[in-house]
């Protein structure tokens, strides 16, 4: 194990980082919103996300990346409430609607144990963004009692640098999303106007601290791998994503090319955004992506037009894009 993997080292990064946020939550700057408002006191700003974490679920999880899942699952904790706004969110139910209970740091700590108990070979922070702080605590309690697999931060890409320069060292596999590449189209779905901005700098920051993604005896054990999905109608510029990520982040960078988008929550209010991706508008973003060698991470395969049930087709290894 790398001595910066080490429960001891991590301990004391956890702790430093707790340190820098200690009052944090009573002026809110914790995300790119800097909403300003006291959590502390149960106010809530944009994300509506109070002073304790809230949790609508956590188990082991075999759909995500097969790097990420690998045999025994990702344990997975998905967090209530969001920065982002997103018309097409496909996790609704608790990412806009805020479904999921409040629990105290000391029962998350207890969620990530019980997770690495049942074999999971990492935690999976989903939507953890405006939990950050709360996830520190838990993680100080965690490492003392025995907390040792690699931590995942899952995010929609929605990031604070400011926030993200205080994980390294603490957090090993980034999975971000990278949204968008035109910022009045994030505005449009998502409410977020600068985010190519913001998205693209904490990419950056990421892809510093962690690197290409390790992989070993098919785990990853470290390192940054970017989700791109597919919007209809090209809304996700995702070819201009991709010259971004081998220019500007790595030409080995590990990709996850989804093409898993339904129209769900609020999209049928755009009409761009009220049907499945086409074959041809997939087929065209891993062409590009072939075309400028970015050749390691992931495709789906295209869901059936037929199947009303399909809700997103899951990664396996037959779909892998590395040459």
């Amino acid at each position: 194990m790398n001595a910066a993997h080490e429960p001891s080292a991590k301990s004391c990064l956890i702790r430093n980082a707790r340190k820098a946020l200690e009052g944090s939550l009573e002026r809110c700057t914790i995300c790119p919103r800097r909403c300003g408002v006291n959590r502390a006191a149960s106010k809530k700003g944009y994300c509506r996300a109070g002073s304790l974490p809230r949790i609508y679920s956590y188990a082991p999880h075999h759909g995500e990346e097969p790097t990420i899942s690998g045999s025994r699952g990702s344990g997975t904790i998905f967090f209530s409430s969001c920065n982002m706004k997103c018309a097409y969110c496909q996790n609704y139910l608790f990412s806009q609607l805020d479904e999921g209970e409040e629990v105290s740091t000391g029962r998350l700590a207890g969620m990530m144990l019980e997770l690495q108990a049942l074999g999971c070979h990492n935690i999976n922070f989903v939507n953890p963004t405006h939990f950050v702080p709360q996830i520190l605590s838990a993680l100080d309690e965690a490492y003392a009692k025995g907390l040792s697999v690699p931590l995942v931060y899952n995010t929609s890409g929605y990031d604070s640098i400011d926030t993200l320069r205080l994980l390294a060292g603490i957090v090993d596999i980034y999975l971000p999303d990278m949204r968008y590449a035109r910022d009045e189209i994030a505005k449009k779905y998502s409410d977020a106007g600068d985010y190519v901005r913001i998205n693209r700098a904490a990419i950056g920051e990421m892809h510093r601290q962690v690197g290409d993604a390790v992989i070993t005896d098919g785990v990853a054990l470290r390192g940054l791998i970017i989700r791109l999905l597919v919007l209809p109608e090209d809304a996700s510029g995702t070819v201009d994503t991709l010259r971004f990520i081998r220019n500007e982040i790595s030409k080995n960078a590990f990709l996850s090319i989804m093409s898993q988008y339904y129209p769900t929550y609020k999209a049928y209010a755009f009409g761009e955004l009220s049907r499945r991706v086409a074959l041809h508008e997939y087929q065209n973003v891993l062409d590009e992506a072939q075309h400028l060698g970015l050749n390691n991470g992931w495709i789906q395969e295209m869901p059936d037009p037929d199947d009303t049930s399909f809700f997103g087709t899951n990664i396996t290894p037959d779909n892998e894009i590395i040459r």
